[in-house]
Order: C-alpha cells, then sequence, then structure tokens
C-alpha cells in the first residue's frame, strides 16, 4: 500500500485529530489545554519521548538515528475577531463540503494533524535506526513568529539537519518568504491650551508628516525576483497629551515592515530615521520593539521584534529531495513559491541557518479569516508527503 493510500485509510482519524484541536481554545500564551491534547495523541501513537519545554513547547521524537529532521506546526491561533462573520461557532468544529471547518483548522492546526497522522506512518516504515524524527507543537507563534524556536535551538539544543514548516501551502513546497520588523516612531510636542494652539508643538503634525513620508518610502524600497518587493506602512497612531482642550505632546506610529532579501534591521531603521529627517522632525526616535509577553508556563523569554528574511537555495539537497518525495507521493511536479506571511522559518533559518522548506494543509487565504476550512484531502496528502519526505532524507545519508 502507498503511503498516500495508507494515509487515507486513516483519513477519519486524521479528522478527529484536527476537531479535537480546535475545539479547544489555544491563543497566543494560552496553549496549556491544547498540548495536552497532543501529548495525549502522542501517547497513544507511541512516541519514543515527549516533553514539554519551558516556554510550553510540546517536543515529541521517534526514533534514535544519527540524522535529524523536525517537522514544526504553531498550535496557538488568532482570537475569532466578529463572531458575526462566521456562520457557525469557530471553535465547535465541522465536517461539511469535504473540509474540516473551525478557527485554527488553516492556520495551523491542521498542520499539526496531519503531522501526527504521519508520525504513524513513519513508525511503520521504521526508519527508527536511520532517523530521528521530531514533531513540534510550538507556542506564541501568532504573536511573535520564531520565539518558540529561538527557545528550542538555544536552550533545549535543537538543531535538525532539516525543519519542515507545516504552514499552509495550498499543498505547495515553499522555500522561504520575506522577513519583517515592528518598529515605533515616536515624535515630541509642547503641550499647551488648544485654544491658543501657536504657543505650543503639536506631536501629532510632526507624526503626520513622518506618515506621510513613511508611505512615500514605501514606494521606493528593493524588489527581489523571488521575494518579490518590501514594504512598510503605518498601523496605529497613539497620542497623548494632558486633555482634549490641549496641543498633543507626543505622537507615536506603529510601523508594520516587511523585509525583502538584502533588506536588514539596520538598513530598515535606517530609513525610518532618514524619513523622519525629511519630514522635518530629525529628532524622532526610532526604535525596535522588543515582545516580553509570558507563557503560560509563566516563562519570559524576551525577543526584539526583528524576523529576518530566509530562503532555501533553488539548488538545495532538501529542496531536491522534497521534489522526489512530492513526485513519489502524488505522481506529479511540486509547484515552488513562498509565503506572503511570516513563520517559525525566520528563527530556524533566518537567525540560525537551519536549512527549512515548507508544506501544509490549506490554503494561506484563509488564515485568520471567518469560516475558516482545509480541505481533508490535503490533510492526507501532507502526511503521506511528511512520511515520504523522512524516507527520501533517510535515504539521504546513504547516497
Amino acid at each position: 500500500m502507498s503511503l498516500l493510500s495508507r494515509a487515507r485509510a486513516l483519513e477519519q482519524d486524521t479528522v478527529r485529530i484536527l476537531c479535537d484541536l480546535i475545539r479547544t481554545p489555544s491563543h497566543s500564551s494560552k496553549e496549556k489545554d491544547v498540548i495536552e491534547v497532543i501529548r495525549r495523541e502522542m501517547t497513544g501513537i507511541g512516541f519514543d519521548e515527549i516533553r514539554i519545554d519551558e516556554l510550553g513547547s510540546i517536543i515529541g521524537r521517534i526514533g534514535h538515528g544519527p540524522r535529524t529532521i523536525a517537522f514544526d506546526a504553531h498550535v496557538d491561533t488568532v482570537y475569532a475577531g466578529d463572531i458575526s462573520q462566521w456562520a457557525f461557532d469557530p471553535f465547535t468544529p465541522k465536517v461539511e463540503e469535504g473540509k474540516v471547518w473551525g478557527r485554527g483548522s488553516v492556520d495551523q492546526k491542521g498542520g499539526m494533524a496531519a503531522m501526527l497522522t504521519a508520525a504513524r506512518l513513519i513508525r511503520e516504515l521504521h526508519l527508527e535506526n536511520e532517523l530521528t524524527v521530531l514533531f513540534t507543537g510550538t507556542v506564541m507563534e501568532e504573536d511573535c513568529d520564531g520565539l518558540c524556536w529561538l527557545h528550542l535551538i538555544r536552550e533545549e539544543g535543537l538543531k535538525p539537519g532539516l525543519v519542515v514548516i507545516t504552514e499552509p501551502t495550498n499543498m505547495n513546497i515553499y522555500r522561504g518568504h520575506r522577513g519583517r520588523m515592528e518598529i515605533h516612531v515616536s515624535a515630541k510636542g509642547v503641550s499647551c491650551h488648544g485654544s491658543a494652539p501657536e504657543r505650543g508643538v503639536n506631536a501629532i503634525y510632526k507624526a503626520s508628516r513622518i506618515a506621510l513620508e513613511i508611505e512615500r518610502l514605501n514606494e521606493n524600497l528593493r524588489t527581489d525576483a523571488f521575494l518579490g518587493k518590501g514594504t512598510i506602512t503605518v498601523t496605529e497612531v497613539v497620542t497623548s497629551s494632558p486633555s482634549l482642550c490641549a496641543v498633543a505632546d507626543g505622537a507615536r506610529l506603529h510601523l508594520d515592515r516587511r523585509l525583502t532579501a538584502g533588506e536588514t534591521r539596520e538598513s530598515a531603521i535606517a530609513e525610518v530615521r532618514a524619513a523622519a529627517a525629511r519630514a522635518g522632525v530629525p529628532d524622532a526616535d526610532v526604535t525596535p520593539l522588543t515582545y516580553r509577553e509570558t507563557a503560560y508556563t509563566g516563562k519570559v523569554y524576551p525577543m526584539e521584534k526583528y524576523y529576518p528574511t530566509w530562503t532555501l537555495p533553488v539548488d538545495s539537497t532538501y529542496l531536491h529531495q522534497a521534489t522526489e518525495a512530492y513526485r513519489a507521493t502524488f505522481g506529479k511536479a511540486p509547484h515552488v513559491d513562498k509565503w506572503t506571511f511570516s513563520s517559525n522559518g525566520i528563527a530556524i533559518a533566518g537567525i540560525h541557518g537551519i536549512p527549512c522548506l515548507g508544506l501544509g494543509p490549506g490554503n494561506e487565504i484563509y488564515a485568520h479569516a471567518p469560516n475558516e476550512a482545509t480541505p481533508i484531502e490535503h490533510l492526507s496528502g501532507a502526511a503521506a508527503f511528511y512520511a515520504a519526505l523522512a524516507e527520501t532524507f533517510a535515504r539521504g545519508m546513504h547516497q
């Protein structure tokens, strides 16, 4: 029986797992209950080791071979948003029209369910003497992508030869994405009574001029043939003043900066400072943000909100192996592309240089959207591909 046929035979169980994950809300820093669901499933499958790190991510291991491959799914989700936009309760999963519906079905619990079915298939392949296969259910990615893997790499010592990210790719193979930054630009003013604004300096006007320069900057950022164009936009304005009858003494812009190839933390900050100077506010404070939220375990693990760009080279051996596994699974060549959004790859590959690639069930256009749903055939297809890639990865050690 082929891996795809075997995965399809297990489809009902994969759907059950995904439904259990969906009905267990797990917003960032509140993932404890869903981690327990995953632990239960790993125990039933017969993982060789199951542990939870200090940040709260779960790591399951199969095998003890000399080469290590890891499969990653973040298990936190965004909130449901405006419930009136949903046709059903987002945390009461339903199976209709060949899909599993519910919050997280695409981003990114479908990947976790497919990984667990892949674990069954990999055990049946008896690769335990050739491979160490890790399955990570990671936390807090929606709040701070890559934080969980910084902790796994730096504190837990995980350094796989390859990491497969199971974020949604519509069943294509992805080999990278743009990076990003979160930046604050603050301008100071001098308050005075609103009846005589000429006595003060209005920080809102300063920030407004900076915002217009940011808009112009966005049009002139560099472009990469594969990753596309860098972008920058203002996503929030916060002001301060003694009262609504007073000139604002402070104003702050929150910037979302997407980084293409060749753009760095330093170049992005320099561009914003130059934009502020062009706006006539050379003393504006330009500060990258730092994430310091508390995990459900109580641990705080700060990370600057700079998420580097990464790509897996088109001639990479790992990409060739993934293409071979894809052909073996589906009988056709894969479409190789990139994510629009960011992922844990920013820490794995972008910061630490560990090779990454991705394939996941569901289409990323439905991530964070109401009425989220993943095709069931994607779940079984992804599970079969993960097992095929592990087998190909193991065979590569003998070539």
